[in-house]
């Protein structure tokens, strides 16, 4: 990381005229700009980048092409001989930022120029063979790929993630590579309404550091602020503009705020993700419910399961029964089997280990007084656990007379701060997962689209118990 730090200090310049400076300046990196590298760009025991997947958001103008540019200009004269370095974009023109930027610099800095032939799209340095190119998903060919370096910008702009993982595939005979994203937020899902590759990266990053997914090689660092947040606010624009009134005015924000609808400040100055339905719980509100309650063994608790065959998770959720008026319910996800990222596709959930699971639960917590099961696919585990003398109710998780109550029940539990929870990273990814469905019937909790891969199963289990 201090390498990338001395390197753009000593060569990359300002391109245009900015807040941050007048264009042919040193771009002089900020504290939290040389954090951020020293962070990226850890080594492991061997000297080689511990980090291979990196993604940087912070809002708009916080100097993230200008930053990326000059790691581009690093990767390319100073990292791996015959190194194959990308810039990639949703389009063309996008892609071409950096790369153009680059293209600037070398042209004022005569060192540099004598290293390198510049020509439209590819910059060479013939010392080593190593070339800067620029792609974009419009048009490329993932064929003859061999990428040491892969600077993907505004990643929230892909329609699918096709280029991702094409380039992702082309570092896999590298020693050290490098797949660097940077974006901003934009809407959760993609045209086909799948979860955009941008928001895809954001829920694995913070699974990686809530310690869910345990991947050292990947690294996130997001700029954001809070949902519930005013954006008229200067404290809104602080908390996702770590260059705030120093690569970016106040003056400006004052200026946008009036002038710009809602949902693209949010998105491009706050930096937050937007949606297109409601979301089921207020921002921020179910962070405040946590705290740490050992469950007795003898404690009343009723348990809600649901159920998955393959590719939605299967959880168990408890919730104790209160024994006097001033005791809160208090909910703690039990077991939860959940399809990884490197998992095949013919991945199931073994029915056996959920069912021995629950019976170990429930000898270990002898007044378990109701298994709500949602019986979809699972009448034979039921009949199992019934056999074995535990008091299984069928809750269908598909009825809405069912679950519309249970739904409104919940949601005021949590906005009265009713109960308690054991902050268990699962359990609150799947509620954040949530949008209201509101109908004739009235409201209940859903997945965004059918076909979204962002799972609420953990959360519907704490529903139905």
């Amino acid at each position: 990381g201090a390498d990338a730090v001395d390197f753009i200090n000593t060569f990359v310049t300002l391109t245009k005229d900015s807040v941050a400076g007048s264009a042919g300046q040193p771009i002089r990196l900020r504290d939290w700009q040389e954090k951020l590298l020293e962070d990226m760009f850890v080594l492991d025991e061997n000297g080689l980048f511990q980090k291979r997947t990196s993604i940087y958001s912070v809002a708009r103008k916080n100097g993230k092409s200008a930053l990326m540019t000059g790691l581009g200009l690093w990767f390319l004269l100073t990292g791996d001989e015959g190194g194959e370095v990308y810039s990639c974009a949703a389009e063309k023109e996008q892609a071409r930022i950096t790369f153009g930027d680059a293209r600037k610099i070398i042209e004022r800095e005569p060192e540099l120029a004598a290293m390198c032939n510049i020509y439209k799209d590819v910059i060479e340095v013939p010392s080593t063979g190593s070339i800067w190119r620029v792609l974009s998903a419009e048009a490329y060919s993932k064929e003859g790929l061999n990428a040491s370096a892969v600077i993907f910008d505004e990643v929230h702009a892909l329609q699918d993630r096709t280029m991702w993982d094409v380039m992702q595939l082309s570092m896999a005979s590298r020693k050290q590579p490098m797949m660097l994203a940077t974006t901003t937020c934009g809407v959760k899902s993609d045209a086909s309404g799948q979860d955009s590759t941008a928001f895809q990266l954001y829920q694995y990053g913070k699974r990686v550091a809530s310690g869910e997914i345990d991947d050292p090689s990947f690294y996130m660092a997001w700029w954001e602020a809070p949902l519930d947040a005013d954006h008229r606010l200067e404290s809104t624009w602080i908390a996702a503009n770590p260059g705030y009134g120093d690569l970016n005015s106040k003056e400006d924000f004052e200026s946008m705020v009036k002038r710009t609808p809602e949902p693209e400040f949010r998105t491009k100055r706050c930096n937050q993700w937007v949606s297109s339905k409601n979301a089921w719980l207020p921002a921020g509100v179910w962070e405040t419910l946590q705290a740490e309650i050992e469950v007795p063994f003898d404690a009343e608790i009723v348990l809600g399961v649901d159920g998955s065959f393959s590719g939605d998770t299967t959880a168990i959720v408890g919730v104790t029964v209160p024994k006097t008026q001033e005791d809160k319910p208090h909910v703690f996800l039990v077991e939860a089997w959940e399809k990884q990222p490197n998992d095949s596709d013919d991945w199931r959930v073994d029915t056996i280990e959920v069912e021995e699971c629950i019976k170990m639960f429930c000898a270990e917590h002898p007044n378990v007084k109701e298994i709500a099961f949602d019986p979809f696919r699972w009448q034979r585990s039921m009949q199992v656990l019934m056999d074995f003398g535990l008091p299984v109710v069928e809750w269908p998780s598909t009825s809405a007379r069912r679950m519309i109550p249970a739904t409104q029940k919940v949601f005021d539990s949590v906005t009265e701060a009713s109960l308690t929870h054991d902050g268990n990273p699962l359990l609150a990814r799947h509620i954040d997962n949530c949008v209201l469905k509101v109908d004739n019937l009235g409201a209940r909790i859903v997945k965004e689209s059918r076909a979204s891969n962002r799972r609420i199963d953990a959360a519907v289990a704490f529903v139905i118990a």
